[in-house]
């Protein structure tokens, strides 16, 4: 049996498991179905999506569900190197090819990474000088050394990842159109959070249990809390999200009960991303009608500090003098 009927059987016998994959939104449910379909096969795959929606998890899925999950897998941020070691680190070099040169020479990432797969992170900000060479070995499977006359061979799988218009950079001259479309075979767009609010909750849980585990903390989330973080926009996505969770198990008191005040007051969220609406004052019991109007104060208040900061500005965008704004801020 090949390999693809192998694994198309094995994906009917089993759900998808993943770290950090939460698929309860028909929209990742559908991305996720279509990932699994690309994974067998070599072809190139562009990942699109904002910044910290997952890129790096789906190109990791893709990988390990290849027929090169057992050959290597190399991960480099283009960013994340100058521009000046982009090259070396990318083609490698021959013994005394530029000061500083190691002696021996040094393999670069494309021929390490022979017969296995190479994610290129943000691929949007590869210097020009270097998309033709790239363009080579998609085309071609060759390298060449820096300072070498020899062609190597490579066979590779290339994903790469991106945040950034790759068209809207050809169409300013700042990416070549030919690599474009050499990488731009099997596109696949992951979306926001806020475009698939079905899986914050799931998110939430699974972050909430990995921390519990990690730093042996119970933490419990309110009602009204969990319809605030439904209803955030969450601009940093899947990554703002884990990170919040985080900083609530480090920096609030092991037995702290996390309400909305606690999330707002402690600046756990951008404000300018929050409305105070119904959604967010939930009511389940008749109770005092002063503590009700307590706690909506406070949020209004840390509310207008988050946005316009300044005692004064404050004051006066809620109508009230600031020795009341101060009383009001400080009281227990």
């Amino acid at each position: 049996m090949s390999f693809q009927k192998k694994r198309s059987q094995h994906l009917k016998e089993q759900d998808i498991v993943l770290d950090d994959i939460i698929a309860e939104s028909p929209e990742m449910k559908n991305l996720l179905a279509l990932v699994n379909r690309i994974a067998a096969y070599d072809s190139t795959v562009l990942i699109l999506g904002e910044s910290g929606v997952g890129k790096e998890v789906i190109a990791n899925f893709i990988h390990l569900n290849s027929s090169r999950s057992h050959e290597p897998y190399i991960k480099i941020n283009c960013t994340a190197i100058p521009e000046s070691l982009l090259e070396s680190e990318f083609f490698g070099y021959e013994p005394g090819s530029f000061t500083g040169a190691l002696r021996q020479g040094k393999a670069g990432i494309f021929e390490v990474a022979d017969n296995g797969t190479v994610f290129l992170d943000e691929i949007g900000d590869l210097p020009l000088s270097l998309q033709g060479k790239l363009l080579r070995v998609l085309q071609e499977g060759e390298v060449m050394r820096i300072g070498g006359t020899k062609i190597r061979k490579v066979n590779l799988r290339i994903i790469t990842a991106t945040n950034k218009s790759l068209l809207g950079l050809v169409n300013k001259n700042l990416f070549r159109e030919d690599l474009y479309y050499r990488l731009n075979v099997i596109p696949i767009l992951i979306p926001p959070l806020r475009e698939r609010r079905d899986d914050i909750v799931s998110l939430l849980n699974y972050f909430k249990e990995k921390y519990q585990i990690k730093f042996l903390i119970r933490k419990y989330f309110t009602p009204e809390a969990y319809d605030l973080l439904i209803n955030y926009e969450w601009p940093g996505n899947v990554r703002e999200l884990r990170n919040v969770v985080e900083r609530l198990f480090v920096m609030t008191e092991p037995d702290d009960v996390v309400t909305p005040a606690a999330l707002i007051k402690g600046g756990f969220l951008q404000t300018r991303n929050l409305q105070i609406t119904g959604s967010y004052m939930v009511v389940h019991d008749v109770g005092l009608l002063k503590d009700a109007i307590n706690e909506l104060e406070k949020l209004m208040i840390e509310l207008a500090f988050q946005k316009y900061g300044s005692v004064q500005e404050v004051a006066k965008i809620l109508g009230i003098n600031p020795s009341t704004l101060w009383r009001k801020r400080n009281k227990r």
